[in-house]
């Protein structure tokens, strides 16, 4: 049982990713229902509460703290096994405030996203720097976008060149986790427009294959994480 909780409030994306644009939250006596995809997966995006996907969200801190904290406290969730928080990019008031409202609530870890460019990686050593200043333990870093390989001529290409040696030469630097690299397929940027699974549309692309390994490595850690805590109790 999976719950995505889509806290990047100014740029909501998730509804359109898994096909739920135009989906609308419905409030019950227990609260706020989430949206189903699945019969085991619910979301939940401030992208339901506007009249139009062209919508600005023009909010201070406060407000956007406001709602984070609504999300959390009055969205029926129901029993989960995970809870998914997709934030936007840097370190700002959502990141602040999730760690924060969920600090009781032993958070097993930030996922961290990068593509190979030096530019990207610049920012994700601050992101990195800022879990360590939260205490907020780092399950891994993924390299995006790693690498291109034509479907005509199998050559691969690296559209975004790893200058300083990408992700995993990073990871090695700041002795942090490499959960993998996602080459760059063209399908999954059709799939995320569509609001399609990918892994189901294109299930023998190589980008498959890494998304499932990265899964798994994710999956191990959390296993791992709640047997040390289950222990410590």
């Amino acid at each position: 049982q999976v719950a995505l909780l889509d806290i990047d409030i100014c740029g909501p994306s998730i509804p359109k990713m898994m096909g739920l644009e135009g989906e609308q939250v419905h409030q019950s006596g227990s609260g706020w229902s989430p949206v189903y995809v699945e019969e085991n997966l619910g979301v939940m995006s401030v992208g339901f509460l506007l009249s139009s996907p062209d919508d600005a969200v023009i909010w201070r801190g406060p407000k956007k703290n406001g709602l984070i904290k609504q999300f959390l406290r009055d969205v029926d969730w129901g029993e989960i096994d995970y809870l998914i928080v997709d934030t936007p990019p840097g370190t700002s008031d959502e990141h602040l405030s999730i760690v924060q409202y969920l600090s009781a609530a032993h958070i097993d870890g930030a996922v961290i996203i990068t593509t190979p460019q030096e530019v990207s990686l610049q920012d994700v050593r601050k992101e990195i720097n800022f879990c360590h200043k939260v205490k907020l333990p780092i399950i891994g870093v993924v390299e995006n976008m790693s690498g291109f390989v034509c479907p005509k001529c199998k050559n691969e290409s690296q559209i975004f060149p790893p200058t300083t040696g990408g992700a995993e030469k990073m990871c090695q630097n700041l002795n942090v986790p490499f959960l993998g690299k996602v080459p760059l397929d063209p399908q999954i940027g059709k799939s995320c427009d569509k609001g399609q699974s990918f892994l189901s549309e294109a299930p023998e692309s190589p980008a498959t294959s890494s998304y499932r390994n990265i899964i798994q490595r994710i999956q191990e850690y959390c296993d791992q994480h709640h047997f040390q805590e289950e222990k410590i109790i």
